[in-house]
């Protein structure tokens, strides 16, 4: 008998001490890269990291704009997806550009949710490697709802090092 309430003592404490362990690894985790924050998420499937560069105007903790890199899980391949206010005109869609001669990586809006209209598309090869051979700021193109051009800025400041960072984990 005092082996069982050892033995139960025993498997209480191993039990206590893995859900502390537990408790304890972090379930969300970020790092910055310049202007690039690798954002990682532990799940049931394991883990999922995307790479994310967010505008921001002074004083407002919401961003303008936002482009993320990632899988949505890992069978799928690598998207890139936009967010910029709902006051777009939908039908042109947006275009993250490199240079003025540059045709980017184009996103029809999927939809518009609070405060953000979306939009995402498969990342290509040959984009990628034209994203990660950038060294000066690039645009995010699209039309406010009066047809107006906006362009808002992209740095690839810290890119690389987001990327190789996301694709390690």
């Amino acid at each position: 008998m005092h082996t069982r309430r050892f033995s139960a003592i025993a498997f209480a404490a191993v039990l206590v001490a893995t859900s502390v362990a537990l408790a304890q690894t972090p379930q969300r985790t970020t790092a910055t890269y310049e202007d690039w924050v690798l954002r990682c998420e532990n799940q049931d499937s394991g883990k999922l990291c995307e790479i994310v560069q967010m505008t921001q105007v002074q004083g407002n903790p919401n961003p303008v704009s936002q482009v993320a890199i990632g899988k949505p899980n890992k069978t799928e391949p690598l998207k890139v997806a936009f967010q910029v206010p709902v006051n777009v005109w939908l039908p042109t869609g947006i275009r993250l550009v490199v240079d003025d001669k540059d045709p980017g990586i184009a996103a029809a809006f999927k939809r518009c949710i609070g405060a953000a209209c979306l939009a995402d598309t498969d990342l290509k090869d040959d984009a990628l490697k034209k994203l990660r051979a950038q060294h000066e700021n690039g645009k995010l193109l699209f039309k406010d709802a009066t047809q107006k051009d906006v362009a808002l800025p992209v740095s690839f400041k810290g890119f690389v090092a987001a990327f190789d960072a996301m694709t390690k984990q």
